[in-house]
């Protein structure tokens, strides 16, 4: 290997080894994470002081810049934890989020804005946008896989996020509504059991709000009533129906709904005079005497003016005196 052969692999080393400072789109800086940059923007845009970072963010989000007013913001909060800016920037945090459309992350950013910061003079309007998310998902728009792509609505998720809101503020103006929301989406689920549950739990945090607490207990009554009124007629839920439409009648006697709360009752009894009725024909067909006069008894019980319970009548006085067979020896 001749002198210039040599030469010339000692500048190419050089060359290589010497550092170099490359603007590159994707940036990691530690506490911070990654971020993308400009070509030439490097830096432009931070500041030595959390005031002043704050500032640009928040000029940034008033350009619609949202990109940029999430550098900045995350930086006021990573950087400057405890000044008088973070809470306000964690806050800001959430609202570019939500205004680029990525609600779930919005959610997540301004309920670290509630722990972190729980007294944040913004601690009302991050309910308020909690609760917003919420119930957009709550109409059926769809979470998103890796935060990215469309995936699927969840009533379970949205669930979580309204049961957040309840606990961040219990007795803020937002909670009544979003307890409420809790039972639709239960609802939507066809999960009726813990549809009732969150009713109940609005109507007995909320008494002292009669409208709540009346439109509370009226749909744990509808929810009781759904659930009766499934594939296979469900006879405990018919009875708990009956029994939250008389509570409502009875706490809220002067209620427009009272009417339709009394046809409803009457129309859950005649549903179960006629599953009794079914119940006693089959071991009436059986020969099953005594099993037969309970069912048909019932019937005259569940609904005595409907025509099932005249029917039982009729049967009831045919078996009055008919025992049934003793059991075969094995």
């Amino acid at each position: 290997m001749n002198r210039r052969t040599i030469l010339l692999l000692v500048v190419l080393v050089g060359f290589f080894a010497w550092p170099w400072r490359c603007y590159a789109p994707l940036v990691y800086r530690p506490g911070e994470g990654w971020t993308y940059e400009t070509p030439g923007s490097t830096g432009s845009w931070q500041r030595g002081r959390a005031e002043d970072q704050y500032g640009v963010a928040k000029e940034a989000y008033a350009a619609r810049r949202f990109r940029l007013a999430t550098k900045a913001a995350r930086r006021t909060v990573v950087r400057w934890p405890r000044s008088d800016y973070a809470a306000q920037a964690q806050y800001l945090l959430g609202l570019c989020y939500e205004a680029r459309k990525w609600d779930e992350r919005a959610f997540r950013e301004y309920q670290k804005a509630i722990e972190r910061y729980p007294k944040s003079q913004e601690y009302e309007n991050i309910i308020e946008r909690q609760f917003a998310i919420a119930q957009r998902f709550l109409g059926g728009q769809w979470f998103k896989l890796w935060g990215v792509i469309p995936f699927f609505p969840s009533m379970e998720k949205t669930a979580d996020m309204l049961s957040k809101i309840v606990r961040n503020g219990p007795y803020s103006e937002i909670a009544p509504a979003a307890q409420m929301a809790i039972g639709t989406a239960r609802e939507k689920q066809k999960d009726y059991y813990l549809a009732v549950k969150a009713y109940e739990k609005a109507a007995d945090t909320y008494h002292d709000q009669p409208e709540i607490a009346a439109e509370a207990l009226h749909r744990a009554a509808k929810a009781y009533e759904k659930q009766a009124k499934t594939a296979e007629y469900d006879q405990g839920a018919a009875s708990q129906a009956i029994a939250a439409y008389t509570d409502f009648m009875a706490l809220y006697p002067r209620d427009p709904r009272v009417e339709e709360a009394q046809q409803t009752i009457l129309s859950l009894r005649t549903e179960q005079a006629r599953g009794a009725y079914r119940i006693a024909q089959f071991y009436d067909k059986k020969r099953r005497w005594d099993g037969a006069r309970v069912y048909y008894n019932e019937v005259v019980s569940k609904d005595p003016n409907s025509e099932y319970a005249a029917a039982a009548r009729k049967r009831l006085d045919l078996l009055r005196n008919v025992r049934s067979p003793a059991p075969r020896n094995p």
